[in-house]
């Protein structure tokens, strides 16, 4: 499982997958999406401005990843 950093109360999906490399920018999220299978919290997710916090956990092809605080 790999741990994304933040320093805020939350960040978005398009946020977390700028982050991790999946898209270069946030006009990309909509299409990666619609045609990758994204699972937040073992429910597919497909919003783009859905708000991630502290301790979720979002899994894309394989990989698994947990939001934790930065501190």
């Amino acid at each position: 499982m790999k741990k994304v950093l933040i320093n805020s109360e939350f960040i978005t999906m398009t946020q977390f997958l700028k982050i991790e490399g999946y898209i270069g920018s946030g006009g990309e999220a909509k299409y990666f999406l619609q045609e990758n299978e994204v699972f937040l919290n073992s429910e597919l997710e497909n919003r783009r401005g859905k708000k991630l916090y502290l301790d979720d956990v979002i899994k894309i092809d394989g990989d698994t990843y947990i939001i934790v605080n930065e501190d």
